[in-house]
């Protein structure tokens, strides 16, 4: 699965918990998203500790474009 893929899945089901949709929980959705990426891109990205969804969402995907370059 791609991390576009992914990320637009993790929003579909992030709609059923509304604890993910707070802004108090920026925090803990997005190690929740690191937690399922594929481990090649986790490796990458785990260390920036990106607490910006849509941030950590971009630079994911990014890292999964350079993967497949």
């Amino acid at each position: 699965m791609s991390v576009s893929e992914y990320a637009a899945k993790f929003e579909e089901l992030c709609r059923f918990t509304p604890h993910y949709n707070t802004m108090e929980a920026e925090e803990d959705k997005c190690v929740k998203f690191e937690n399922g990426l594929r481990p090649d891109i986790k490796q990458l990205i785990v260390f920036n500790e990106i607490r910006d969804f849509l941030t950590l969402v971009n630079k994911s995907r990014i890292c999964d474009k350079d993967g497949k370059a």
